[in-house]
């Protein structure tokens, strides 16, 4: 691979970032308009290295590069096409436009298999609070509960689908084949383990495990200058000593991170004492024992301050994930890649959830991690660089080579 096609690659994954919600920023949230415009340039780039492309009914951009037979097995390669708000230009992103470099690559060579790249559709849960819809569809894991979740305008996700023009009593089809050969993620890394090493190149072993809850702490709302400090019952007081006692237990619990990152507070003026506010909990750990206990030990303090202050109190599970492996097989394979193209093949674990997280319990994964620069990610000046965009294309070409070997191409 060269660096040629690195620096296009960075290119596409820029141009991709201007199509956006929100002008001047990158925002792009399950199948909003600008999504539209991320199918189009994607869908133009797959043709041109000649893939056959579809959406598939979860919104799922997919396009495959047929193998040597008709009845070949396939190789996915994906990751997702959505971001958080205000975000940078390759979170996902990357991983996908490296799909297609790669098929490019090829040049109309056939493999034994076939690539088939997956632009799925939403996996940050920003619009409908729910993480992993195209993913979920992929592995045919979504219900009429999860598709029945609205967003902040009353739109379900059902009805989102309809409005994209697609059949969301067909999301079923969005599954993968069966007896796929496995599933391989190009992602950033994230966070600044990489950039530390100087090493441009992570081989993930397990993305550890997740659980994400909403707290609702339910008072009194009164006049801040009429209601005597003795006599109230503050949700945002409540909620704040909870805050503190979250991160503190995170920082006594070795591994644990423990994130309150979103707080909305009702009636939310300055003058009103808050008579209920909402937060969000995020805890991960790779033991799935330790995070469930720092769960129930988070849970047992929210009601005990609730308690005290005369506070009601709602506790509820969005999702949970358990601590995933990435498949040893595919794994030791993406390990020779990176060996072969000169670099350390550092093994790192993965605190963020991705969508090879919702994969693995279905199919063979693997997933490489591209080095980010400050370990600066989620924000506009998330960055890669050339020289590991063309050490991880170097990688994932010697991969399909080994597959392409050992499947007896």
């Amino acid at each position: 691979m060269h660096a040629g096609m690195a620096r296009e690659v960075i290119a596409r994954c820029r141009s991709l970032a201007a199509h956006s919600d929100e002008p001047g920023f990158t925002t792009r949230t399950f199948l909003s308009e600008s999504m539209r415009a991320v199918h189009a340039d994607l869908s133009g780039w797959m043709t041109q290295a000649g893939m056959a492309v579809r959406v598939d009914a979860s919104g799922n951009l997919r396009g495959t590069y047929e193998g040597a037979s008709a009845d070949a097995r396939r190789l996915f390669i994906g990751s997702h096409l959505d971001t958080v708000p205000h975000a940078g230009a390759f979170d996902g992103v990357l991983g996908v436009v490296m799909g297609v470099a790669l098929a490019e690559s090829l040049d109309g060579r056939r493999l034994p298999f076939s690539i088939e790249v997956v632009g799925f559709s939403e996996e940050e849960g920003v619009r409908f609070g729910a993480p992993f819809i195209g993913s979920r569809a992929f592995v045919g894991d979504v219900d009429d509960a999860l598709l029945a979740r609205q967003d902040a305008d009353g739109i379900s996700i059902e009805q989102a689908i309809a409005n994209f023009g697609l059949d969301p009593s067909r999301v079923g089809d969005a599954r993968a084949d069966a007896n796929p050969l496995g599933y391989l993620e190009f992602h950033i890394e994230q966070g600044p383990v990489l950039d530390t090493l100087h090493h441009p190149l992570g081989i993930v072993d397990r993305i550890v495990g997740r659980s994400y809850a909403d707290v609702i702490f339910t008072g009194a709302a009164g006049h801040a200058g009429t209601t005597p400090m003795d006599g109230r019952r503050d949700a945002v007081a409540g909620a704040a000593e909870w805050i503190g006692g979250v991160e503190a237990h995170g920082r006594r619990t070795p591994g644990l991170v423990a994130t309150t990152g979103q707080v909305e507070v009702t009636p939310g003026a300055s003058n009103v004492i808050a008579g209920r506010c909402r937060v969000s909990l995020d805890v991960r750990h790779a033991d799935d024992a330790l995070r469930t206990a720092a769960v129930d030990r988070l849970r047992t303090m929210a009601h005990e301050i609730a308690a005290r202050r005369g506070l009601a109190l709602d506790l509820s599970a969005r999702f949970e994930h358990p601590d995933t492996a990435m498949d040893g097989s595919l794994t030791a394979m993406l390990t020779r890649a990176v060996e072969r193209t000169g670099v350390p093949a550092t093994t790192i674990s993965s605190g963020a959830g991705h969508d090879a997280m919702i994969v693995a319990a279905h199919m063979p994964a693997a997933m490489l991690f591209i080095r980010t620069p400050g370990g600066v990610s989620h924000h506009p000046d998330e960055s890669v660089t050339e020289e590991d965009v063309t050490a991880a294309l170097a990688a994932g070409g010697t991969f399909l080579d080994e597959m392409a070997s050992a499947a007896g191409g």
